[in-house]
Order: structure tokens, then C-alpha cells, then sequence
């Protein structure tokens, strides 16, 4: 195999998936990330981890990162004789934004950067099958992707086989993992409205992804199902052309009340959040909650009657209803870290290495973690008990990210 000379350097953002009404399908990009650098050797595994999850570099090869690249240099045919990796880490691990989808983008982008022909031997179909298949679901996945606002899901059945990508988008090939588990799966991205930003109230605790899902009922009532259908497509109409809306469209029948028990701070602060108004969800599994809205909005005035423009919600520098966001997270004295964050338009990137950062292998000279990780370390994204991890790709140009 080719390698390439120059490290491999990616910037991955965070992802809200659900938004509400959207469970398992709609994500949003935001504009907090994470950024990994990486680069062949000539033996052994190097890792470094800044900022969150540090402790996670002795991991060694369970880190999540690492992981994503050797399951991306499997896909292309061949390993390196060694690997140095810096991880610069700004996602806060198991709150609900998408952290372990960031790890496992950014692993599998920098493992194809690394390989000179790496484009042809692992195609942006591949590298969102093998994503979906890591992480075993797809909508921060596809968000982390394709930037801005996307909509993932598995082709339905037809006759007890399933539909494959190439039935649904001309020129494109099916594509299966090698778990039972793995489906064709395509997603599409839309824009959203420059005026929609978002306000992160950023949980002081960690909870696991299964730990979440496992509150979840086997079934639902049908009417639930049904009014859940309504505000998800309305959400999407809230996001990309109507925000006035966003607020009625942010109302989840699913999965939200479900989870109130497992994490009843979160669950007490987004019923007061959207007592007052706020178009507040929980972020993915939680247990951090999004606030969304027009920049400059108060909140509750988004819905003030149909075709509310952003210019009339407000002036484009100001945050969503940042001050009242702010104010209610604070009134029980828990520790939330309330944030204004933009919506990510370009979904995950390769980048020039910065030339005043040193080597990697001068860096890491004689500092091999290649050891087994510590009991009770988990790779880069939280804990992978009970899923398997994300990958994201290359950004809203890619036919693929379009619509696969």
C-alpha cells in the first residue's frame, strides 16, 4: 500500500441528533469540534489526547479513534507498520453530542488521507456504510458527514429483501458490512436557515448512549406515532424555510417523557425551557438539552403566526433567546455550561497541517502507549458498551452527502 508522506490532519464537529420529533434521523452539525492529527510510522502506536478525554491515551488500540482507522485501513487492504495520533478534543464525552461520532469520522478520514489512492479504495459510499456499521445508527453519523441538517434512514423491505442504495440513487452501489446488523443506508442534507443558531445547556454529568435507549418502551401508542410523524416533517419545514413554527415542531411523542426517569435534571430543565417558550429538545440521548431558534428571537416569538421572517425575529448577531436560556438553566443551581453554538455547514474536513506544530514522531519519540488501556477506559467519544461507534466523511459537496 501507498502511504502518503504528510500527516493526516481532521476536524470533525459536534451533532444533535433527534432534535425532538426526529428520532434516529435527523441530525445537526454544530460548531464545536474536535480535532485529530495523524500520521504513519515506523512501528508501534502513539496516542496523545488534549482537552476532553485525556485520560482516554492509554487506551492504546481500544481508542475509538484508532479503531476507526484500523477498520478503514482493513476496508482499503493493508495496515501501517505504526501509528502516531494527536487528538485535540473540544466535544464533552457522553452528554449527547455526538463525541464518539466525531472519533470515528475522524479516524476513518485520516486513514484514508493517509493512503495515497485512499479515495478510490475507500469511496464516500463505503466510508458512510462503514460509519453507520460502527456505530450502529446513523443520524449523527450522517450530520458529522454532510454538515448542516440531515435526514438518514435504511431502505424498506421489499418482497423480504431489501432495497438497495443502487435501486434508490443511479450510480451508486450497494454496500453490506459484515454484521448482520448492516443495512444499505443513505441520507439527505438540506440547509438551514442562516438566521437558526442554537444554545447548548451542556450537562455536568456523563450518561451512556445504552443507558438512555434502555428507557425506551418496545412500543408506542399509535396516536403518538402519528402526531410524532406530523412534527417531524414540520421540523423540517422550521429549520429550512419557515422558523416561525420551530416551536410546536420541536414537540417529541417518542422517546423524550420515556427518558424523563433516567435523567430527571435534563428532564426538568426542557420543561421549563419550553414552559417559556424556548424551542428546547433533548440533545440526542441527552442528558444535554438544545435550545433553537431565529438569531435575535425571544422566546415564544417564533411562533407568533406563519411567515415570520428571520429579519423581523430579530438582528443576525444576537443569540437566541440566549439570556432567558441562561437564566432558567441556572435557577435549581445545577451546574449546567449554557453556550450559543452555530449551525456547521461543511460536515467533517481534511486539513492542512499547521507547519509551526512539531512532528508527530518528534513528538512522541520513545512514547509508545501501545499497552493495554487501564480497567474502566474508554476510547475517545465515552463508552461503546451496548453500540459500536461513528464515522463521518467529507462535507456537503459530495454527491453522496447530497442524498445516498
Amino acid at each position: 500500500m501507498n502511504w502518503g508522506r504528510s500527516p493526516a490532519v481532521v476536524r470533525a464537529p459536534a451533532t444533535s441528533a433527534n432534535l425532538g420529533p426526529g428520532f434516529d434521523a435527523f441530525g445537526l452539525a454544530l460548531g464545536l469540534y474536535d480535532q485529530v492529527e495523524a500520521g504513519v510510522t515506523g512501528g508501534g502506536l502513539a496516542v496523545e489526547v488534549h482537552g476532553e478525554g485525556e485520560e482516554t491515551a492509554s487506551a492504546g488500540e481500544r481508542h475509538l479513534v484508532v479503531r476507526a482507522m484500523r477498520a478503514a485501513f482493513d476496508a482499503m487492504g493493508g495496515q501501517p507498520a505504526g501509528l502516531a495520533l494527536r487528538c485535540i478534543n473540544g466535544i464533552p464525552h457522553g452528554r449527547g453530542l455526538g463525541s464518539s461520532a466525531a472519533a470515528v469520522v475522524s479516524g476513518i478520514l485520516a486513514a484514508r488521507a493517509l493512503v495515497a489512492d485512499g479515495a478510490d479504495l475507500l469511496p464516500d459510499t463505503e466510508v458512510l456504510r462503514l460509519a453507520v456499521d460502527l456505530e450502529g445508527h446513523p443520524d449523527n453519523v450522517a450530520a458529522c458527514l454532510a454538515g448542516g441538517l440531515t435526514v438518514a434512514w435504511h431502505p424498506a423491505a421489499v418482497d423480504g429483501c431489501t432495497v438497495s442504495v443502487a435501486d434508490v440513487v443511479p450510480g451508486t452501489e450497494e454496500v453490506r458490512g459484515d454484521r448482520p446488523a448492516a443495512r444499505p443506508v443513505h441520507l439527505l442534507r438540506f440547509s438551514v436557515l442562516p438566521a437558526i443558531t442554537a444554545v447548548a445547556c451542556i450537562a455536568p454529568g456523563a450518561m451512556a448512549t445504552h443507558e438512555a435507549r434502555a428507557a425506551l418502551p418496545a412500543s408506542v401508542p399509535h396516536a403518538d406515532a402519528a402526531a410524532n410523524a406530523a412534527r417531524s416533517a414540520l421540523l423540517l419545514a422550521a429549520l429550512t424555510s419557515d422558523p416561525s413554527v420551530l416551536f410546536d415542531a420541536t414537540e417529541d411523542y417518542l422517546h423524550q417523557r420515556y427518558r424523563a426517569a433516567a435523567m430527571p435534571a435534563t428532564a426538568d430543565l426542557l420543561a421549563r425551557l419550553r414552559r417559556a417558550g424556548v424551542a428546547a429538545v433533548m440533545s440526542g440521548a441527552g442528558p444535554s438539552v438544545l435550545a433553537l431558534g431565529p438569531a435575535g428571537a425571544r422566546p415564544g416569538q417564533a411562533d407568533r403566526g406563519p411567515g415570520l421572517t428571520a429579519a423581523q425575529l430579530g438582528p443576525a448577531d444576537a443569540e437566541p433567546g440566549l439570556a432567558i436560556v441562561d437564566s432558567i438553566a441556572r435557577e435549581p443551581g445545577i451546574a449546567w455550561h449554557v453556550t450559543p453554538l452555530k449551525v456547521d455547514r461543511q460536515g467533517a474536513t481534511v486539513q492542512p497541517r499547521r507547519t509551526a506544530e512539531p512532528p508527530l514522531e518528534a513528538t512522541w519519540q520513545g512514547r509508545s502507549t501501545n499497552q493495554d488501556p487501564e480497567p474502566g477506559v474508554h476510547p475517545a467519544g465515552g463508552s461503546t458498551q451496548g453500540r459500536a461507534t461513528n464515522p463521518a466523511t467529507h462535507g456537503p459537496q459530495s454527491r453522496e452527502c447530497r442524498g445516498l
